[in-house]
């Protein structure tokens, strides 16, 4: 039952993903295999905009880990674009809230970050503003 569960969760995760922006252009579904570090932000949140280097860098520097935002107040379009850039985020962001398909409430403390490991399984959930050490700790790198 659980791996069942594990499968739904990525594949609804990956019809999720199917809509991402990356900086007003289109980002690629995850592959199958990755880890995933889904970080909600917010333009308003100081802590968010300290972190958003250190998720950078770990898109960057590994390619078996994929970033993506989710902006948390919901922004589309034009605005989420703008605040992307005004963020100098360069990873993909969800259009949507991925609270639900993650099966968790919607978090009460910026930034969260939802670490998914490749089976895509939910091994943890980082609050506060994280460091390139921090995300690599909990990547076990």
């Amino acid at each position: 039952m659980k791996t069942l569960k594990n499968c739904l969760l990525t594949l609804s995760l990956c019809l999720l993903l199917g809509a991402c922006d990356r900086s007003a252009s289109s980002g690629g579904i995850p592959q199958a295999g990755h880890w995933l570090l889904i970080n909600y932000w917010a333009t308003w949140c100081a802590p968010c905009r300290e972190e958003i280097p250190a998720l950078n860098a770990i898109d960057a520097q590994y390619p078996d880990v994929s970033v993506i935002g989710a902006n948390y107040d919901g922004l589309q379009g034009e605005e989420l674009a703008a605040a992307i850039a005004e963020m100098g985020i360069t990873f993909d962001s969800m259009l949507r809230d991925p609270a639900t398909e993650l099966g968790q409430q919607r978090p009460q403390v910026l930034p969260t970050t939802y670490l998914l490991n490749p089976a895509g399984e939910l091994t943890a959930v980082l609050t506060g503003p994280q460091t390139i050490d921090s995300l690599r700790a909990a990547l076990g790198r």
